[in-house]
């Protein structure tokens, strides 16, 4: 029967079933499209990430024998439309079956869905065979109860994949090292340099010019950095175990000037894309740790493996879970538009400057920049979710928007009320200038509140506080906070809000 295979951008998963056996009666189809492209405004070096790594497996499939129909994003015959490629190769080929892989945005599941439904040949849809658990496995976990906890899924994990367990309790006799893990970066222990695969881009960057996309952010041509093979995911993997996971967990929440990417990984890029799968990498990471345990303590392990195996893993399920209803949730009633420096990184705040900047000019921050330094400010602010969303499902080169909104509109903005979060992550400048050094050369004093050189994150902070109280009275997590507001002196609380407004106001004049 000849049948037709979709792969779609982000389903780059060279170990699937599907590549097993050569099957001169199948057609692989990708396409570089201008839906995917244009619908939401993103960074160059994310469309040159994606369009890179799919053209590179689109190779590499075709040599070891499948047939592949691929679509470069300027090639005449290109639609640029997911359903008229489909009808017009079915109608071309003879084909007789369409099959396709699972989408992980819900926006492309429906329109696969859609799709099949006009089609007037068999349709068969498979698991992308690269996540831990199903799409509603953490919904029939806590089917029947009342608050959804990342820590007790997490755990049931660790149990079922009988990861980091020993005679059924965890190692370490902890299942969770956090508290060991928030230290700050004061210049030691040396951070190696990050790996960098030193690519030639300028092919597809003309490429993705001449198409017309509306594209922003910058890009090396001659030295683009993120991986685009299955090859270069595992060198990357090994450059993090033998060189970063030593210090990862200690400083995965430090931030500084200087150092980027610290002890990270960086290979959330090629595990979204599904170049390389979460079990290839948590089992690389043990390996290596329990070959290592003289020098690697457990709480550097354990940290990472929870952003993956409970993290990452928590939040489709919440998607899947949520969709597509959590796309409009917008609890707190927040509604300002996001300032201009969003986009061109032109602030006198230290740490928005940097974070935002380093946002365009890498397509990459680590999650507490994104959390509490850009997602602070943007909360603290009361910008419109929709508007958080589209910045950061547009500038990071690995966001898509299964991982993207439930960061971004649940654990940042709190625009859920409550479902992935169980206070909202905001904070003065007292836990930034702690987990950092952008307080030290800022424009603003993080020690002042008030006056035209205090950092506008204290008052925005306490002005924050006062706007939303109402809605957080009955939250134990934020008693304490709201004790300490209706605590202070009515005049202090009114300067605040006066020079909260003034930011909130005139975001681009601070």
């Amino acid at each position: 029967m000849k049948t037709l295979r979709l792969i779609l951008g982000d389903q780059l998963n060279s170990d699937h079933s599907w590549f097993n056996t050569v099957d001169s009666e199948v057609i692989y189809l990708m396409a570089e499209m201008r839906q995917e492209t244009d619908y939401v405004k993103h960074h160059i070096q994310k469309i040159v990430g994606f369009f890179n790594a799919m053209r590179s497996f689109c190779s590499e499939q075709e040599k070891n024998g499948h047939e592949f129909i691929y679509f470069k994003i300027n090639d005449s015959h290109n639609s640029h439309k997911l359903e008229s490629l489909i009808f017009s190769i079915v109608k071309e080929k003879g084909i007789e079956k369409f099959e396709y892989l699972q989408p992980d945005e819900f926006r492309l599941d429906q329109e696969l869905k859609k799709l099949c439904d006009v089609l007037e040949i068999p349709v068969e849809y498979f698991d992308t065979e690269h996540f831990y658990s199903s799409r509603d496995e953490l919904s029939q976990f806590f089917k029947g109860k009342k608050q959804l906890i990342m820590e007790s899924f997490y755990r049931m994990m660790r149990k079922k994949h009988d990861i980091m367990m020993v005679n059924g309790q965890p190692d370490g006799g902890k299942w969770n090292f956090d508290h060991s893990n928030r230290k700050k970066w004061k210049g030691t222990p040396n951070i190696p340099s990050a790996l960098n695969f030193k690519k030639d881009v300028t092919i597809i960057t003309n490429e993705i010019e001449k198409s017309g996309v509306n594209f922003f952010g910058n890009i090396e041509v001659n030295n683009f950095q993120w991986p685009s093979t299955k090859s270069e995911c595992k060198e990357l993997l090994a450059y993090f175990c033998e060189h970063l996971l030593i210090h990862f967990g200690d400083y995965q929440d430090a931030m500084h000037t200087e150092q980027k990417y610290l002890f990270h990984s960086r290979l959330s890029f090629a595990m979204n894309i599904k170049m390389i799968s979460p079990k290839e990498v948590i089992k690389h990471v043990l390996s290596y740790y329990y070959e290592h345990t003289v020098d690697i303590n457990i709480s550097q392990v354990e940290g990472f493996v929870r952003q993956i195996l409970g993290w990452r893993e928590y939040m489709r399920g919440i998607y899947w879970k949520e969709m597509p209803n959590y796309k409009t949730l917008n609890k707190l009633k927040n509604h300002n538009p996001l300032p201009d420096f969003f986009w061109t990184g032109k602030t006198k705040m230290n740490c928005l400057q940097k974070s935002i900047n380093q946002s365009l000019d890498d397509a990459y921050a680590h999650h507490i920049q994104r959390l509490m330094i850009i997602g602070n400010y943007a909360l603290l602010t009361q910008i419109h979710p929709d508007a958080v969303d589209y910045w950061y499902l547009g500038v990071y080169i690995d966001a898509i928007e299964w991982v993207e909104i439930t960061n971004t509109r649940g654990m940042s903005q709190f625009a859920d009320g409550g479902i992935v979060a169980t206070k909202p992550y905001v904070s003065s400048a007292n836990y930034i200038n702690k987990m950092g050094d952008y307080c030290k050369n800022c424009h603003y004093k993080h020690s002042k509140k008030v006056g035209e050189d205090a950092c506008p994150f204290n008052a925005l902070y306490w002005n924050f506080l006062d706007q939303k109280k109402e809605y957080f009275q009955n939250n134990q997590r934020m008693s304490m906070m709201l004790n300490l507001l209706n605590k202070k002196d009515k005049e202090e609380l009114a300067a605040l809000k006066q020079r909260a407004q003034e930011v909130i106001t005139n975001p681009d004049n601070f």
